[in-house]
């Protein structure tokens, strides 16, 4: 009685969908769980329901996610809930468990082999061997690539057919790449060590060719809980099967939304194929979204609901379960420096009004693009952190360019244009302003030192005056060796240590993390999607990353993107990733005095349904801040009055009622029941000019006064 009534507690607090989850009987159970609908919580829960009732026992329990973190929270939470004895471990923390306790038996008595912590020293030993020059990029892509093959269960001889076949932007011909991979091996198993995609091959080798080993493996472990199933590759669904052994006690949960890891071998093709493989599967969508306020979750459905392919088939549409909170804003800059201006100086602003520092993030497709926001928060005087990265200035190849600028100084003449001198400059290190080369470590260099030969067109754009004294001062040199000088400058100041700050971080990298405010930048064509996504479905995979985005924060988003790269540059177009939003509002000027004052960006506030949070893009549907679709909770009292009240007013003024206010405006007033002039300014069709002539009275009608109080004299002239 006592077991039963700790595994209902567990039930306490779930909603129906969370507890459908839970409840579900033994077998196969695919949770498709959205982001920010408590999927942790439900698959914790579903063990511990079934731990606490007798059903299971917790050491009979395997729980295998992506991350350590994740792992370390699953235990954390299981032990709070009064089961500690689950194993909740990464594939390879629980691949490497039991390759070592079997070792003895598998090897003849022989330790498991040392593990390699990096693939990177063997891989440029094999390029080498069959005559392959490389750098330590090239060599982390190669790395890459092989480690792909694996996972995919791909070996050296198959590698240039299967490579093809996966549309593979190979770093090296396909066939170079394949005699690495040979080689790579051969040194491996000549220095007697293993990979990390070894131990997966050899944890399945040892339960399906050892009977012994494979009866114990799965008398110990017979629930399994599989998180993040959408990032699962052939390897580890191969390492699963082998533990499963035909039985299908299996929980998974994922969402094909976020599958943003495909070129590493991840696919979500054994989640979405899930109820077809087990044709008595039990499928759970979890769509209440605990995170977000309404508004950044319309604005993720409308994102994600014009997605296509097979992941969209799986698409679920999140539902806010938050208060209200800001509406998203759309920011368009001129240039990207003004762009990372705007974002430090809204950074600051959150900050001195409250918000901490850690609870802020700048999230950019690629790290090359992290410099512009670095240096602008750094003279925003904003600490900041920089996720699964190295800060700009601190990169390999960025401190090795700026040895060979300096070098350049006394080599190349000082009339050279200094964009075109850093050029001639990098090509000490190997950069060419051509087409940068496939791989990702690879081409995350070139682009690491295209953004010098950015910041230096930006420099020679913009020779501002630095002072030198109380009554002096002097432009700044375009030269090479005053743009060395700048560049010194920026590393010195950004190389402050920083224990708490804002967040800078790829999309990528921001996976699984969320934030109270997040600013998602440069959503520009050809950064998001990268220029690099040429096939449909690489293309979508790019907007899921935006997806993932805008699913990171809590209370507060921001997306925007420059107009040009550097100022002055060529024109690019907005993401195709955005909503398709009203922009008839025009451009903000900036506030100067003389030609100094120009356009500088446009403001295009998002507006979402409050009543379902989906994006509205219909001029009706924006006024009166809801879907046609979704029920309407006017106050048919006040609607009333405020009719009453135009009819005065505008008899009085001897024009049509529609000029005072449409009838949208009026329903939309008695729906929203606006309390300040802040409120009622926000209500389409309702601007400065109308909110002092009416806004007054109209604010007094919703608080309740009769339509004789709120018609004082001055709501009956036309002003001028």
């Amino acid at each position: 009685m006592v077991v039963h009534s700790a595994s209902e507690r567990v039930l306490a607090g779930l909603d129906p969908e969370q507890r459908s989850a839970v409840t579900a009987p033994a077998g196969p159970v695919c949770v498709l769980a959205g982001a920010g609908t408590g999927k942790t919580r439900a698959i914790t829960s579903r063990i511990a329901h079934r731990v606490l009732g007798g059903e299971v026992s917790a050491r009979h329990v395997l729980a295998v996610t992506f991350t350590a973190r994740a792992a370390a929270e699953m235990r954390s939470r299981l032990t709070v809930l009064g089961v500690p004895g689950v194993q909740a471990r990464t594939f390879h923390a629980a691949a490497l468990r039991q390759v070592r306790y079997f070792a003895p038996r598998l090897l003849d008595g022989r330790a498991m082999p040392e593990l390699l912590d990096s693939k990177v020293r063997l891989v440029t030993l094999a390029a080498a061997r069959v005559g392959l020059r490389t750098d330590r990029a090239a060599a982390r892509d190669l790395a890459g690539e092989i480690e792909w093959a694996k996972s995919s269960l791909v070996e050296p001889g198959e590698y240039v057919v299967a490579a093809a076949k996966a549309l593979r932007d190979t770093p090296h011909e396909p066939a170079k790449v394949a005699e690495v991979f040979a080689a790579y091996e051969k040194i491996k198993r000549g220095n007697g060590v293993i990979d990390f995609e070894d131990m997966l091959r050899a944890a399945v080798w040892g339960i399906e060719e050892h009977a012994d080993v494979a009866e114990q493996v799965r008398a110990q472990y017979r629930h399994f809980v599989v998180d993040e199933y959408q990032d699962v590759n052939p390897l580890q669904q191969r390492l699963l099967e082998a533990w499963l052994g035909g039985r299908d006690d299996l929980t998974v949960v994922g969402d094909a939304s976020q599958t943003i890891y495909s070129f590493t071998g991840a696919t979500s093709s054994y989640l979405v194929d899930f109820p077809r493989r087990h044709r008595d599967a039990v499928v759970v969508r979890l769509v209440r979204d605990y995170r977000s306020t309404p508004q950044v979750v319309g604005l993720a459905n409308s994102v994600i609901s014009r997605a296509r392919g097979t992941e969209a088939r799986l698409r679920l549409e999140l539902r806010g379960q938050r208060p209200p909170g800001p509406e998203p804003e759309l920011r368009i800059f001129t240039d990207e420096p003004a762009e990372a201006n705007a974002v430090a100086a809204r950074a600051r602003a959150l900050v001195d009004a409250g918000t901490p520092a850690r609870e802020i993030a700048v999230l950019f497709r690629t790290n090359a693009q992290s410099e512009a926001y670095e240096k602008a928060l750094t003279e925003a005087e904003v600490p900041y952190v920089v996720q699964g990265a190295e800060r700009f200035f601190e990169r390999a190849e960025v401190r090795q360019a700026m040895v060979a600028l300096r070098a350049a100084t006394r080599s190349i003449p000082g009339e050279t244009p200094l964009p075109a001198a850093v050029v001639e400059a990098l090509a000490a290190v190997g950069w060419a302003p051509d087409a940068p080369p496939a791989g990702g470590a690879a081409r995350e260099r070139w682009e690491a030192l295209a953004a010098l030969v950015q910041l230096a067109e930006e420099y020679a754009a913009t020779p501002e005056v630095l002072p030198i004294g109380a009554a002096a001062s002097v432009e700044r040199p375009v030269t090479l060796a005053g743009f060395t000088d700048e560049l010194h400058r920026r590393a010195a100041q950004q190389h402050v240590p920083t224990v708490e700050g804002v967040t800078l971080a790829s999309l990528h990298s921001a996976k699984g993390l969320e934030w109270d405010a997040v600013f998602l930048v440069g959503l520009s064509e050809g950064t998001l999607p990268t220029t690099y996504a040429k096939t449909v479905e690489q293309v979508e995979e790019e907007r899921r990353l935006l997806y993932v985005g805008v699913t990171r924060a809590r209370e507060w988003l921001w997306l925007s993107y420059a107009a040009a790269r550097s100022p002055g540059g060529r024109a690019r177009r907005p993401s195709r990733f955005l909503p398709q939003l009203d922009r008839s509002g025009g451009a903000e000027r900036a506030r100067g005095t003389g030609s100094a004052a120009r356009p500088e960006r446009r403001r295009t506030q998002i507006v979402s349904c409050r009543i379902c949070g989906a994006t509205l893009l219909a001029g009706p549907d924006r006024k009166l801040g809801r879907c046609a679709t979704c029920p309407s909770d006017i106050d048919e009292e006040l609607h009333e009055r405020l009719r009453d009240w135009r009819q005065r007013v505008a008899g009085a003024q001897k024009v049509p009622a529609y000029v005072v206010f449409t009838d949208a405006t009026l329903t939309a007033l008695a729906e929203r029941r606006p309390g300040r002039a802040e409120e009622l300014i926000a209500i389409a069709g309702i601007g400065p000019r109308k909110l002092g002539l009416y806004g007054e009275s109209v604010l007094a009608l919703v608080a309740g006064a009769t339509v004789d109080d709120a018609c004082p004299e001055k709501t009956f002239e036309i002003s001028s």
